[in-house]
């Protein structure tokens, strides 16, 4: 999270005099937000927010919590981690609920579950991170939201072998870059879909970027969230822009449930707002 008066890094890229007008032709031209997510509640398909964990029971959230587990550090395990099932999960900061909340708004029949990774005060390690990442590529989810990162380049390595393995096995990852002008990972692999905020209330108004690193911009400016001991708050950040793209990727995936990730961001393309097609408006 960040203080609502300051820009999150990035969200530069999609400020009202910065956005590219760009254009689809051909076949992609008959790609429309109405073929691609009409209709759909994001039924059938399973979310996971890695993150602070969930409160399962805030009143936004509807029920929509279908579990979760908390991805724990264990010096005596062989892989260092420990995997405790949650099946009503709490979140120890709010952050994580907050995700949760804005996905559910726009894919309401959703399944969602909460990956636990980070402790009191937001903070976590990077292998319990991909760890996390690890469990929802094994467990049948679909789409994971990503609203954190990390900046060190020694986990490079592991967190691109770990994005690609998702990318492979048609688990999207739809991961926030970092509200500071610094590289963060796994945010800025093709693998994933990269986001940053912008301005703007409309859930499924958002852009596209030709110009690294960042490929979607959504709403991330003063939104509305669910917080903790069913709370709400006002909160700035690349983290709540996040969840935007992640919800509208369930859409898809709800009614569209054969295709790939390569396929989902093509998609994404064709409908995003500053896009237009021959003939449209």
């Amino acid at each position: 999270m960040t203080d609502s008066r300051v820009r999150p890094a990035w969200s530069e890229q999609f400020s009202s005099d910065a956005i590219s007008a760009l254009s689809v032709h051909g076949p992609m031209s008959e790609i429309t937000r109405e073929w691609a997510w009409g209709g759909s509640t994001g039924n059938g398909v399973r979310v996971a927010i890695i993150d602070s964990g969930i409160d399962h029971d805030h009143p936004v959230l509807a029920g929509s919590v279908i579990g979760g587990v908390a991805i724990e550090f264990d010096e005596d395990s062989d892989n260092y981690l420990r995997v405790v099932e949650e099946p009503k999960p709490v979140d120890l900061t709010g952050h994580g609920t907050a995700c949760a909340g804005i996905i559910h708004a726009i894919a309401p029949e959703a399944e969602l579950f909460s990956v636990r990774v980070l402790g009191i005060g937001g903070r976590g390690r990077a292998l319990q991170f991909a760890g996390g990442l690890e469990w929802a590529v094994d467990n049948g989810i679909r789409v994971s939201n990503l609203s954190l990162s990390t900046s060190l380049d020694e986990y490079y390595a592991m967190f691109h072998r770990v994005a690609d393995r998702a990318y492979f096995n048609n688990v999207m990852l739809v991961s926030a870059v970092n509200n500071i002008h610094a590289p963060s990972y796994p945010s800025l692999y093709s693998s994933v879909i990269s986001v940053a905020a912008h301005e703007g209330k409309d859930p499924f108004s958002y852009y596209y970027n030709p110009d690294p690193p960042v490929e979607f911009g959504a709403p991330g400016f003063d939104v509305n969230v669910a917080w903790t001991n069913h709370s709400y708050m006002l909160a700035t950040g690349n983290s709540y822009a996040a969840p935007h793209m992640a919800g509208l990727v369930a859409l898809i995936c709800a009614k569209h449930p054969d295709l790939t990730p390569f396929q989902i961001k093509a998609i994404l393309y064709a409908c995003a707002s500053n896009v237009s097609r021959p003939g449209n408006s």
